[in-house]
């Protein structure tokens, strides 16, 4: 029989900020959807890799005073980079991309001609909305609030000479793909994408860049690279060769079964990805599934927010399988998860430490107490067993059907149904009360190689999700290569029937709840407080008279506006308390969106002299404190008790 094939991807690393749990997450789903398959006999292929380009890291790069490529790869191949933490979290993946690859660059060059020479790019000027985090072009219908309705950051104006590509001519198709195929799962996804940006009317897309320069340069017209998106997307398939003879494997793996994607990149993957593979003329993907964030008290974890969790600090402290594992069981791969370190050691101690850690300990144990380690051949009649016997025997059958759905949490539930029926089984049948009775050895026998075999089978289909653990529970087992596998899983009586089992250190010990976590309180404090950077003093001293003629005023903000055509400033109108409303411009913008201040006490110096900017006259200075945190600037600006009258001198 011809060997099945299985192509999954997870969405390319962007290496920009500081790695945390949530990268992991969709990384570790697809580790394990790739485990499971090639369990079950497939031929994998697991993609995952870093997509290296565009402006935010250019800009990144050049605050840090290197090159771009310097600043990825210290990024991507450096100690704790992104290659480091996947080799860390066990991540099985068969190939790596890297979009700054020449065979990567010179087959996204080709595929943009294409495009380019059948008629589905041309040349134009863009002027519109830029998100420059997420490296997203928005009309202004599609703005919330007038922020990025991804990450709700403030977006800027753009205006450049620049490609588009023609997605409105493909709305109908899309649409029809969206709406009457499997295409995007969850189902839910697809009243997002339709509603939102379908019915709206689909524009044509920006697909080129002249403002900046790290990019897949637009090779038949200098000046211009390739959007950072359109890169990014087709690593899918030249990953597998497509318009280069680096690989050889895409009409073995093409069609991907799956993308497995962050919800926040959904719309990239099922509007903008099906529409240029239709202009390209290639299959689409089987199908994109947007799974959920891993928030942090209810907001996506990110460097700019502090909330990150690292991944290193976790798998150190409590081992890697365990950190895989609670990834999966906890959360619905569809729908947002919200961590906590209390559900995190919660998990490992009830599910892990007590349920399967105790179940494998404990039969073991008796195995060695009353056989020795090895089990007599004899057998009682176990017809009163068939409860315990049919739900492991049948497992897999409901694992499976859990699995192609993409539903880990339920999948693992059902693993643990057996496993708790078997420790239920355990207490039921008391072998410590059978040893004492010499007649009924044979029993004794009989109850421990069903726990035995029960263990094996639950093993086996957790090995795509804990990979080392269930080695070590193999070998507890005495269970052998042959009796290991798929085939085998729904076998009951795969193990010798005078298997020997060997003991071993606890699989998963038990964690002191309070204590660690009182542990992790105080290392998550020091790290942000070993983060902070603050400028270091002034060395030129000032007068104590000088500082003396600075007038300081709370002032109330009564109206902030960001100043056209500056990316930079805000344009403040505050009662002073002199019955004159004053005019002060801040070069605030990227940190606060200006309808956040409006009502709030500021502090500002008055006499300074009226200072024109973008053709305005900014009368005085607002105070704020700047600081770094894990290299990245925050400012604050000073904001004192709303009680303060307005005009209240500062001493």
């Amino acid at each position: 029989m011809e060997n099945k094939t299985f192509y999954i991807t997870t969405p390319i690393y962007y290496p920009s900020d500081k790695l945390h749990i949530g990268h992991t997450y969709c990384t570790v789903a697809a580790d394990a959807m790739a485990r499971y398959k090639r369990l079950t006999g497939c031929e994998v292929m697991f993609l995952t890799g870093t997509d290296e380009h565009g402006q935010k890291i250019e800009t990144k790069a050049k605050e840090a005073g290197v090159t771009p490529k310097q600043f990825v790869d210290q990024i991507v191949e450096g100690p704790r980079g992104v290659k480091d933490l996947w080799k860390l979290m066990n991540i099985s993946h068969d190939r790596f991309i890297r979009t700054t690859d020449g065979y990567h660059e010179r087959a996204v060059q080709r595929i943009f001609k294409k495009m380019y020479e059948n008629g589905d790019i041309y040349k134009g000027t863009y002027r519109g909305k830029y998100c420059a985090p997420c490296e997203s072009f928005w009309t202004e219908s599609q703005l919330v609030d007038g922020k990025c309705p991804d990450c709700g950051r403030p977006v800027q104006d753009a205006e450049e000479e620049a490609y588009f590509f023609r997605l409105s001519k493909y709305a109908d198709r899309v649409r029809h793909l969206l709406e009457d195929t499997d295409f995007l799962q969850p189902r839910s996804r697809v009243n997002e994408m339709v509603n939102n940006f379908i019915k709206p009317g689909l524009e044509d897309l920006c697909v080129s860049r002249t403002s900046f320069t790290w990019g897949v340069p637009v090779d038949f017209d200098p000046g211009h690279v390739v959007y950072v998106w359109v890169d990014a997307l087709f690593n899918y398939m030249t990953a597998l060769g497509y318009e280069n003879d680096a690989h050889d494997e895409l009409r073995k793996f093409w069609p991907a079964d799956v993308h497995f994607v962050g919800k926040e990149i959904v719309r990239f993957h099922s509007i903008i990805w099906p529409a240029m593979l239709m202009s390209v003329g290639e299959p689409l993907p089987k199908q994109v599934y947007g799974h959920g964030w891993l928030v942090f008290d209810g907001k996506k974890m990110s460097k700019s927010l502090g909330n990150v969790v690292d991944p290193y600090v976790l798998a150190e402290r409590y081992g890697v399988d365990a950190l895989r594992f609670f990834l999966l069981r906890t959360f619905p791969f569809g729908t947002d998860g919200n961590f906590s370190n209390e559900l995190l050691i919660s998990t490992i101690n009830v599910d892990l430490a007590n349920d399967l850690g105790n179940l494998v300990s404990r039969t073991v144990a008796m195995a060695e107490k009353y056989f020795g380690g090895t089990l007599p051949a004899e057998r009682e009649d176990a017809s009163g067993d068939c409860e315990l016997k049919t739900m492991a025997s049948t497992l897999r059958d409901r694992y499976e059907a859990e699995m192609e759905a993409f539903q880990f949490q339920n999948a693992l539930s059902e693993i643990f149904k057996v496993i708790d029926r078997a420790n239920k089984y355990i207490d039921e049948n008391t072998p410590w009360s059978l040893a004492k009775d010499e007649g009924r050895r044979a029993r004794l026998a009989t109850v421990l190689y069903h726990l035995l075999e029960t263990v094996r089978i639950c093993a086996t289909l957790l090995t795509p999700f804990m990979p080392e653990s269930c080695e070590k529970i193999f070998a507890r087992i005495g269970a052998c290569e042959a009796c290991r596998g798929w085939d085998k899983a729904n076998v009951w009586g795969s193990l010798r029937a005078d298997v020997t089992v060997s003991k071993g250190e606890a699989l998963f010990p038990r964690i002191d709840a309070a204590e660690e976590l009182a542990a992790l309180e105080a290392l998550t404090a020091a790290q942000k407080k070993s983060a902070v950077e603050l400028e270091p003093p002034a060395a030129e001293s000032v007068s104590f008279d000088a500082f003396c003629r600075c007038d300081l005023r709370a002032v109330k903000i009564k109206d902030c506006v960001a100043v056209k055509k500056s990316e930079k400033l805000l344009q403040f109108t505050l009662d002073d308390g002199t019955g004159v409303d004053r005019t002060i411009l801040s070069g605030i913008r990227k940190y606060y969106a200006p309808e956040q201040l409006i009502g709030k006490t500021a502090v500002a110096i008055v006499n300074l002299p009226p200072r024109k900017m973008m053709g305005i006259d900014s009368c005085g200075m607002l105070l704020s404190a700047v600081h770094k945190v894990n290299g990245e600037e925050k400012l604050q600006l000073m904001l004192v008790d709303d009680a303060i009258p307005a005009g209240a001198k500062l001493c």
